[in-house]
């Protein structure tokens, strides 16, 4: 499929969107199942998810830890609104910038059997965003999704 796109929309707001040639529930399941996404959320070579734990409930919370040769990351958040296979919100925070969470809502949406997600990130601030603008964030979930692109070919 085509690389993700990302907008800017507003000031603390960036928008990402990924296609994928699966169907809206596989895409989903790879986004909600522990095991699916510890093998495909990874980011760069060389990066892997050791630890994937997923309660996929309101209120409910999850935890990625993400590790590489010389370094560890860990993200945590709570789902706020789930609409299975069609929408998640829920809020992030990383281990890297405790003070900074992030208002995530991801919308899947299905046409001729091919998927795309929308993510749309709100971040507490301009400056917040801006970082994360600058950062290779960009690259690294693209890099997960092309490891997603593998994966929904794969399994069933």
């Amino acid at each position: 499929m085509r690389p993700l796109a990302m907008t800017t929309p507003t000031e603390t707001t960036i928008v990402i969107t990924r296609s994928f040639d699966a169907p809206k529930s596989l895409v989903w399941r790879a986004h909600t199942d522990p095991e699916l996404v510890k093998r495909w959320l990874t980011g760069p070579s060389g990066h892997t998810m050791p630890e994937c734990e997923i309660d996929l409930r309101v209120g409910g919370v999850y935890r990625y830890v993400w590790e590489w040769a010389d370094g560890r990351m860990v993200a945590t958040g709570t789902f706020r609104e789930i609409e299975s296979e069609e929408r998640l919100l829920l809020t992030e925070v990383f281990d890297i910038f405790p003070d900074n969470e992030t208002l995530v809502e991801q919308v899947f949406s299905e046409q001729d059997g091919h998927s795309t997600v929308v993510m749309s990130l709100h971040y507490d601030s301009k400056e917040t965003r801006d970082g994360v603008l600058q950062s290779p964030m960009d690259e690294g979930l693209e890099a997960s999704y092309r490891s997603l692109d593998a994966l929904v070919a794969k399994v069933p």
